[in-house]
């Protein structure tokens, strides 16, 4: 080959990282656990080629067959353990479906394999658990992932770009509000109700079920700042259905020069996941996924709005899958504070630690 021609494919990237053989080839991925009903993101995902599951580890056989029916994959593919999964299929990459306690057992039994994990939120059950798995995953260089699904609206994403942009003055409050009706309302199946109920098994009840995502967006949009003081509030509304976790917490995170509220509460008739950032000129609002507003401010109380409807994000980075593999395989580098990086999600467990002690003692957490 000519060293003309060859310097005209390099241009074009038919020599490049991203265009290899080796990253065409879809990430071969274990699924640890059923239990967490968002394992249904995964199970019942469009094949797009990028992902292959090569094995489920799940001890409660009744559930795999019930969800092997209900998605068409053979038991074949079903383990009983962790180290059956990795003797029989050595995959690349593991998402953890089970418990937010089982979070450190899946890093302690992958880490060390050198295989990549992805959890779901929030990172671990507690601080102590939290640190553990980071030690685990620099030590074996592994990368260690938390997935959100706010992470993948557009509408967060055009309100940091905005932030940044400095479209609404210098960055006063923001407000979280995440939640539902609770999760016996919903009528969730029993092997997800059984541990989002226990204080062992998840850490806490709405505070952190629905707390960590303030805690997450907020940290992504102070890029990585740590908060002075953490002060929170908890009830239990639901007693009946909720007996031994809270089910309604209000979190203020302060920063000195602005502040978060969080609201997490299993108390909402509707469900709902929006976000609201109040700068000195204007604010931004993200309704939902795809709704978003600016507001600029006229006066005392007038303002100038524009409402948008925003289209899902490119590929990779509108599907949690799909960005796990593109940061497997060297074609995405997270940054240090986004969304699904450890950096982020171990400030989301300081804020989340000290949310708790704030609730247990009635006082405000000074953080070091």
């Amino acid at each position: 080959m000519n060293r003309l021609l060859l310097f005209l494919l390099m241009t074009l990237g038919v020599f490049s990282k991203s265009n290899s053989q080796h990253n065409k080839e879809p990430l071969q991925l274990g699924i640890i656990g059923l239990t967490h009903t968002h394992v249904h993101w995964i199970l019942g995902r469009e094949d797009i080629g990028d992902v292959e599951i090569v094995g489920i580890v799940e001890p409660n056989t009744a559930l795999a067959k019930r969800y092997a029916e209900q998605y068409g994959y053979s038991m074949d593919l079903v383990f009983s353990s962790m180290e059956e999964l990795i003797e029989k299929t050595n995959p690349e990459a593991v998402a953890a479906f089970g418990t937010i306690y089982e979070h450190l057992e899946v890093v302690e039994t992958f880490a060390p394999e050198g295989i990549h994990v992805m959890v779901e939120k929030p990172l671990a059950v507690s601080i102590d658990h939290a640190r553990r798995m980071e030690t685990l995953a620099k030590k074996n260089n592994i990368h260690l992932l938390t997935n959100y699904e706010t992470t993948w609206y557009p509408t967060n994403h055009k309100a940091y770009k905005m932030l940044k942009e400095d479209r609404i003055g210098d960055l006063r409050k923001v407000i979280v509000r995440d939640g539902h009706k609770g999760p016996k309302k919903l009528g969730i199946n029993e092997e997800f109700l059984e541990w989002l109920l226990d204080p062992d098994e998840n850490g806490a009840g709405a505070l952190m079920d629905f707390g960590c995502y303030g805690a997450n967006l907020m940290t992504w949009l102070k890029e990585g700042e740590e908060p002075n003081s953490v002060t929170a509030v908890t009830q239990q509304l639901q007693k009946e259905n909720n007996p031994e976790v809270d089910d309604e917490a209000i979190i203020i995170v302060d920063y000195g020069d602005s502040n978060a509220l969080i609201e997490a509460s299993w108390n909402w008739p509707i469900g709902r996941k929006d976000m609201e950032i109040y700068g000195l000129e204007g604010a931004i609002y993200s309704d939902n996924r795809h709704d978003f507003r600016l507001r600029m401010a006229e006066g005392y109380d007038g303002f100038e709005e524009k409402a948008f409807k925003l289209e899902e994000r490119e590929y990779p980075f509108n599907d949690p899958f799909s960005l796990f593999k593109a940061v497997v395989r060297n074609e995405v580098e997270l940054k240090p504070y986004s969304l699904s990086s450890l950096e982020n999600n171990m400030i989301v467990m300081k804020i989340l630690d000290a949310a708790l002690r704030s609730s247990k003692t009635g006082r405000t957490v000074i953080l070091d």
